[in-house]
């Protein structure tokens, strides 16, 4: 019998996805279920509803809530597998500060949880907890696999990879979606069935580097052509990355709302039309925030007390790992690890995001080789800041944290470094207690 605890349970939806498939998986059954969680009452409506799709399955699973952190070590004990799903801060007060602050020295974001100064206080934030999990991990169920959601996602990842004993996995589902969502908005859904293709980079920076039908023939050429005509002809969503493929060469994994603030070449205080040229939705995250929050209140009384729940498994990846493991029977999937050799031309000791497979050895991540010296360059104007942050966190050095920030493409774009260390003073203490001290 398998024990999986999910960390975050209050993050009702995705636990439901998540933890309704391993209901749904014949090779799961008879495994124990923890729900742990700092928010009492998200915890016992999300255990609420997890309860009802388990009984409309035949109950193969037990299920137990654990609530604070006096009782996290309950939760973890025996654990085979641990998924992470928490946000610290949450929308408010830390999402609303990591953005309203940077506005006021003129850094527009859209999403701010992966880079720039918004993903940096996110982590600042987090990796702390990530410690005390860790901690504990390491003291009751040591062989555990520490599966990560939470953004973000190579910081977080890194430093488990890094600095504690755990096994640790970072998983996304910007990599499932990605060549279906570039072939669809450019009419050639008919090449997708039996395509081969490589994907591989840093966690939302991860590119699509190989396309093929299934004749083996190779799509980007035509991919290109159509791209280009898209972006002259007319506005969508998608615009940045479509600018990437001609200016690049390659498409990216993660959505063009998020890469515009990866990069220095489009968020520009001093150049306002890119906005509308491309399409960019500034602030989106919070507005996605609000109205999931919104959305929520009317979900809840659909699903909270509905004891005839039922479920279909979903392309959530936790599941099939897991059954793979279990069975031995091949799986295949995008993981965030450790760079042991299989990106050569990105550091060693950083966060990549690459094939693997997982099965009856195991989960074995697979070789790439060498990125295109233009995309392996973009991979590293990123590394670097995410790796400060981590050493920022573990040394509670907010010289640390200012260097991170001087080194964001688009913090580094707007901003002067005496206006970036103001604006990093300005947020810590607007965080408070949500952050240690940093000297």
């Amino acid at each position: 019998m398998i024990k999986i605890t999910f960390m975050g349970a209050g993050s009702t939806v995705f636990l439901r996805n998540v933890l309704g498939d391993c209901i749904y998986t014949d090779a799961l059954k008879g495994m124990e279920i923890a729900l742990y969680d700092i928010d009492g009452q998200r915890l016992e409506q999300s255990a609420a509803i997890l309860e009802a799709i388990n009984k409309g399955n035949g109950c193969p699973a037990s299920i137990r809530s654990y609530l604070g952190a006096e009782n996290r070590r309950k939760a973890l004990s025996g654990a085979d597998f641990v998924i992470n799903a928490i946000q610290v801060g949450g929308y408010d007060p830390c999402t609303i500060t990591d953005f309203e602050i940077p506005k006021k020295y003129g850094l527009r974001q859209t999403i701010g949880d992966t880079l720039g100064i918004g993903g940096i206080m996110r982590a600042l934030r987090t990796i702390p907890v990530l410690e005390d999990f860790a901690r504990d991990m390491e003291a009751v169920c040591p062989n555990a696999w520490f599966l990560n959601y939470t953004n973000p996602m190579s910081m977080l990842t890194g430093y488990m990879l890094r600095y504690t004993g755990v096994k640790t996995l970072g998983l996304c589902h910007s990599v499932q979606t990605c060549s279906k969502t570039l072939m669809d908005a450019i009419g050639m859904s008919d090449r997708l069935e039996g395509r081969r293709e490589l994907i591989a980079g840093i966690n939302h920076m991860g590119w699509l580097l190989d396309i093929r039908d299934r004749d083996g023939n190779d799509l980007y050429p035509e991919i290109r052509r159509r791209a280009k005509e898209k972006n002259a002809s007319e506005k969508h969503h998608d615009m940045v990355r479509f600018d990437y493929i001609e200016k690049l060469g390659y498409y990216c994994t993660e959505s063009s709302e998020h890469n515009a603030e990866f990069m220095p070449y489009f968020i520009r205080k001093n150049h306002p039309e890119l906005i509308e040229k491309y399409q960019i939705p500034l602030d989106e995250y919070p507005r996605r925030c609000r109205i999931q929050i919104e959305h929520w209140k009317q979900l809840k009384n659909q699903l909270v007390g509905n004891e005839k729940l039922t479920h279909t498994r979903t392309h959530e990846y936790p599941s099939y790992i897991l059954e793979a493991l279990e069975t031995g029977k091949p799986f295949t999937f995008a993981g965030n690890v450790m760079n042991d050799g299989l990106i050569e031309n990105l550091p060693k000791d950083c966060c990549v995001e690459v094939t693997c497979v997982a099965g009856q050895g195991g989960i074995q991540p697979c070789h790439v080789g060498n990125l295109p010296h233009q995309l392996a360059a973009l991979n590293m104007s990123n590394i670097g800041m995410q790796q400060l942050t981590v050493d920022a966190a573990l040394t509670r050095s907010r010289e640390c944290i200012y260097q991170a920030a001087m080194l964001d493409p688009h913090t580094a774009a707007e901003l002067t470094m005496d206006e970036i260390r103001s604006m990093v003073d300005e947020l810590i203490e607007a965080h408070g207690s949500w952050l240690p001290e940093f000297k």
